[in-house]
């Protein structure tokens, strides 16, 4: 592969700078298209429950380090629990919304343990903000019944109701934008540099050098005038 050194580097990217400009600012309108009307807003709503003190009428008020050892435990199976058909499908039937089903439900919906802590974080998205909300408020009202009625307990409790969400969480513009323009930088100066390494024309006297690794003594200059008057 031809060797090129920086200068001659620089010196090309700089001779074709108006080609690279013009592929970044290609690549920059697409990106514009692309964030404000190719992708759908979705908006993100999140409910977070804590695993508190087993109620038991025979104990004490106070929570026991046997309380927080079994809800750790007990914080990975609820988060399955949050997304079984029987919840889902409760909560299908309490919201009575037809655009939805279980499928759709249980894809949108993401269950997170907060690390080292007995928190449970619910986390809807959706195309409406309003049901993002909805959704995400009836999984923890349904989870927290379905969890007294299996265990028989009731240990948990919701901290943060989920609130409808002013902005997109999925649409930032700015980033977008950043991001094409920066893959029009990128192809710009990479088909620059692949047009020059697959040039094999020889056009100037350090050309020749390289080619041949031979010293040019001298050149003749092509005089194109000249040469058409000594024709005539």
């Amino acid at each position: 592969m031809e060797e090129i050194d920086i200068k001659e580097l620089i010196s090309l990217f700089w001779s074709k700078k108006v080609e690279i400009i013009l592929i970044t600012l290609v690549l920059a309108i697409v990106g514009c298209i692309y964030s404000f009307t190719m992708v759908t807003p979705k908006y993100k709503a999140s409910t977070t429950l804590v695993l508190a003190k087993i109620s038991d009428a025979s104990t004490t008020n106070s929570i026991t380090q046997s309380d927080i050892t079994i809800n750790s435990k007990l914080v990975a199976t609820y988060s399955e629990l949050v997304k079984s058909k029987s919840v889902l499908r409760e909560v299908l039937n309490n919201l009575q919304m037809e655009s939805l089903t279980e499928e759709s439900l249980r894809k949108n919906i993401k269950v997170s343990s907060v690390k080292d802590t007995e928190i449970i974080k619910i986390e809807v998205e959706n195309e409406n903000a309003e049901t993002a909300a909805a959704i995400a408020n009836a999984v923890a009202e349904v989870f927290s019944i379905k969890v007294a009625d299996i265990y028989n307990i009731n240990n948990v409790y919701v901290v943060d109701q989920a609130e409808i969400a002013e902005v997109p969480s999925n649409v930032n513009h700015i980033k977008d934008l950043a991001i094409f323009t920066a893959i029009g930088l990128v192809l710009g100066f990479a088909e620059v540099l692949i047009i020059k390494l697959l040039d094999n024309k020889i056009r100037t006297a350090q050309d020749v050098e390289k080619e041949t690794e031979l010293l040019v003594l001298a050149s003749i200059p092509k005089n194109i005038d000249t040469h058409k008057r000594r024709l005539s």
